[in-house]
């Protein structure tokens, strides 16, 4: 009888193992999962900033040219 009840308590803990292992293995799968999001995250905020980086240079032109466009007017005398 002693017997059945060590048997059946290291049956139990051998499962308790496997689950143990199972969830940390999920939970290293997960970590792996989450640094790739991470480094995917990072490259989209790293394009993100030379959008801007475009958007503020195209801003510069465009306020460049209608200050040309404003002398040129006020040289032909187009000005209201």
């Amino acid at each position: 009888m002693a017997d059945d009840v060590n048997n059946l308590v290291l049956e139990h803990l051998r499962a308790i193992r496997a689950d143990l292992r199972d969830v940390r293995d999920t939970m290293l799968e997960q970590g792996n999962r989450l640094t790739r999001m991470e480094i995917g995250l990072a490259g989209l905020r790293r394009d993100q900033g030379t959008d801007a980086g475009g958007v503020a240079e195209l801003g510069l032109r465009l306020d460049r040219m209608a200050d040309t466009v404003r002398r040129i007017e006020n040289r032909l005398d187009l000005v209201d």
